[in-house]
């Protein structure tokens, strides 16, 4: 296998200024690749802004004979990072949508404000900075890009209905995107790492956050954005030197006669073959998902 290098490539990576962004900036940095650092500085929940955070990456990253250049926007003005890539380095090729913050509570305590600042940073932040690179990736013929999800998302975690809400949001924005840059080479992955960071360390032990270094998370990361890598749509989590692909999983179901009805109490007599995972699907299109549906409705009367 050859080496992962990113030599004469153009990334940018939100949220570097610590953590997992770090990270990938400093390894990519190493790996020949030009970066641009995004952090607007800002605490965990969404407070300020320092400039710093982005600067001593970047110091990092030149320290050690790279190329990398500071931008201090919020994500919710994606463009302006990706002008900084353009007006610096001339293209960009890889995009790590990484930045993020907390604001947990239970949903009955939960305020307009918590949901709207995840939203804004999570979703509409993702969004805005892919949207910008979207076109010039499409006109090279060459992009990757990935999205950062939770297991919160996937699963469920009590006390965040908003981060939940917005992660797997990220997925399914993904999962299109994955679609509709096929072929034009933009290959789109997410990731759902737990790792330490200014995040987890509020809502786990120090010990634990020390030990799920973000190093664990990283191989992964420059694997899906190699340009020798044709994965594109895939969910993976990752932590703690464990990685595994997430695939959606259904019941065979139960078909009901549309053409005599079917009644509720019919519904609850099935209800035990509804939910038998025995021998599961796993569907992987939506076209997948809607053939025992479309099957049915085509079923001779």
């Amino acid at each position: 296998m050859s080496d992962v290098r990113f030599d004469d490539r153009v990334v940018i990576i939100t949220g570097a200024g610590n953590g997992l962004g770090k990270t990938y900036a400093l390894e990519m940095g190493a790996r020949g690749a030009k970066v641009v650092v995004n952090d607007l500085g800002g605490s965990a929940f969404g407070d300020g802004s320092d400039k710093a955070a982005a600067d001593v990456v970047v110091d990092e990253i030149k320290a050690a004979g790279g190329e990398a250049v500071a931008n201090y926007d919020s994500v919710t003005d994606g463009d302006k990072i990706v002008q900084t890539a353009m007006d610096t380095f001339g293209k960009i090729d890889i995009v790590v949508n990484n930045a993020g913050i907390l604001r947990d509570k239970t949903f009955h305590k939960m305020t307009d404000t918590d949901w709207d600042l995840i939203y804004d940073v999570h979703v509409k932040g993702a969004y805005k900075v892919t949207h910008a690179a979207w076109p010039h990736m499409r006109e090279q013929n060459y992009g990757r890009i990935i999205f950062t999800a939770s297991a919160a998302g996937i699963y469920g975690n009590f006390g965040q209905t908003n981060y939940a809400m917005a992660k797997l949001g990220l997925h399914g924005m993904s999962q299109t995107l994955a679609l509709e840059g096929r072929n034009k080479n933009v290959f789109v992955n997410t990731i759902a790492p737990i790792a330490g960071s200014r995040l987890t360390e509020t809502v786990m032990p120090q010990e634990i956050v020390d030990a799920l270094r973000p190093e664990f998370v990283m191989p992964l990361v420059l694997k899906l954005c190699d340009e020798n890598s044709s994965e594109t749509g895939g969910l993976y989590e990752v932590g703690a030197g464990w990685i595994g692909k997430v695939r959606w999983e259904r019941t065979k179901g139960t078909n009901f006669s549309i053409k005599e009805g079917f009644t509720p109490e019919d519904v609850n007599d099935a209800w035990e073959e509804i939910c038998d995972f025995t021998d599961a699907d796993h569907p992987a299109t939506i076209q997948e998902s809607n053939r025992p549906i479309m099957m049915n409705l085509r079923a001779p009367e």
